[in-house]
């Protein structure tokens, strides 16, 4: 298994997405998943900020992921939800809804059950999110933490929005950037950080094909080539 942790912007979703599938592994974004109880919440017309009403919506929604790296989505109640997660009240919100315990919990459970069928009996899968290194999976064969300045998250956040087709304002995605930064870093649960045993990838000046030939290197000097190969 490979897990690929960092802030928003960094990259490691599309990095994690392509890496799965040239391994012929799994891919999973916790994220997403976060996302989607979040959209669940809003449609609830529940405030994100109160906690009870938010576990209350974790435990009743249910949240699927397809984790083909050619074909990742993930559905809410069983409708697919992947383009409306990306939209400006999700992001807004989902930093105070993930960090509410108890939608954590229901989560890294369903985490840890997605990455178990992926690995059992012989299998691989490539994570991300924020805390696949420190909390979901410790034991990881691989952690990588990407990085880069706020100025390239930025950018690269407004350009995926303009790609989607979504309002892109590069003033407010560089202070949502910030503004999320801080919320994931300072929270009382599971906070973003770099676990002890990982390593750090700074992609400020890096694009996608050398990030991606650095996370090969990494995943062949780990010796997990060989377990990909077995799992195609």
């Amino acid at each position: 298994m490979v897990a690929v942790d960092g802030p928003s912007g960094t990259g490691k979703s599309t990095a994690a997405r392509r890496l799965a599938g040239s391994l012929g592994a799994a891919y999973l974004d916790t994220g997403a998943m976060y996302r989607a109880v979040t959209l669940a919440v809003l449609r609830a017309g529940r405030e994100p900020t109160d906690q009870e009403a938010v576990a209350e919506v974790a435990r009743r929604c249910r949240v699927e992921m397809r984790t083909d790296p050619q074909h990742p989505g993930v559905t809410l109640d069983g409708v697919d939800v992947a383009s409306e997660i990306r939209g400006a009240a999700v992001t807004e919100a989902v930093s105070a809804v993930s960090a509410v315990a108890e939608v954590r919990e229901i989560m890294v459970a369903q985490q840890r059950r997605l990455i178990t069928v992926a690995t059992t009996p012989v299998g691989g899968i490539v994570v991300e999110g924020r805390d696949v290194g420190t909390v979901v999976s410790p034991e990881a064969g691989l952690k990588v933490y990407l990085t880069a300045s706020s100025e390239a998250r930025a950018c690269r956040r407004s350009a995926q929005d303009a790609a989607a087709g979504r309002e892109s304002d590069p003033r407010r995605v560089r202070a949502d950037v910030t503004r999320r930064d801080s919320l994931d870093s300072n929270r009382g649960i599971a906070p973003l950080r770099m676990a002890e045993d990982a390593v750090l990838v700074d992609t400020t000046e890096l694009d996608l094909e050398q990030v991606l030939r650095r996370l090969h290197d990494l995943v062949a000097q780990r010796g997990l080539l060989a377990c990909s190969e077995r799992s195609r």
